[in-house]
């Protein structure tokens, strides 16, 4: 199955290392990063899941959930936490998936055709409130995700879903960010009354953070 932007996440109930899990019902009103490990005992994932872990009141000022998946046991998951624990210094604080089955792994599309059936892809899947997959990544086996830049995304994602704005290149919270051209001008100065600077009719660039101009 291939998940495309904008769908509605596949629901699964499945083991975990935190017990049964059923997705939407697990996520609830909050967002969500399910994001899958080729196997348990992976070096770059080992480090990959104690960076999540460390994050957790990152995740907690976004109302974000991590859900880790790999195609091993739940009695393999216990004894990788305790591995990732001792070398890594940080005990895991949310679910691993138990996919030993591979229904997720199949259902997300995390099982390349050419390769070993026994390993799933690398991907990272960010999925909103309303269960829509809003972005998906897949790293290769050797490179290890970088969740700063997912949490940058997530901070986009929930900025421009409230606001009628894009975020540029490299934007970063608090950046001046761009009014989406389907904005006409005239609305966008009951919406951003601090003005703004047009580079071209279709790139206009606001400091959401400026102090509204005073009324003439």
């Amino acid at each position: 199955m291939t998940i495309q932007l904008g769908q509605i996440a596949p629901d699964f109930e499945q083991d975990s290392s935190r017990g049964p899990i059923k997705l939407h019902d697990y996520l609830g009103a909050y967002w969500g990063i399910l994001f899958s490990h080729p196997k348990d005992f992976t070096p770059v994932c080992t480090t990959e899941l104690a960076a999540v872990a460390r994050l957790a009141p990152e995740w907690d000022k976004r109302q974000v959930k991590p859900v880790g998946l790999s195609v091993d046991s739940t009695e393999n998951h216990a004894a990788w936490e305790t591995d990732i624990l001792e070398t890594q210094g940080q005990a895991l604080n949310f679910p691993v998936i138990a996919d030993k089955d591979r229904t997720v792994a199949h259902l997300y599309g995390m099982v390349h055709p050419e390769s070993d059936p026994s390993l799933t892809v690398r991907s990272v899947f960010i999925i909103d409130p309303n269960k829509k997959v809003r972005l998906i990544l897949t790293y290769p086996p050797a490179t290890g995700r970088n969740f700063h830049e997912i949490l940058r995304v997530i901070d986009s994602l929930q900025l421009t879903d409230s606001t009628k704005v894009a975020t540029p290149a490299d934007w970063t919270p608090g950046e001046k960010v761009i009014i989406v051209p389907s904005l006409s001008d005239e609305d966008a100065k009951a919406r951003f009354p601090q003005g703004w600077t047009t580079l071209r009719p279709y790139l206009r660039i606001v400091d959401l953070n400026a102090a509204p101009k005073a009324a003439e």
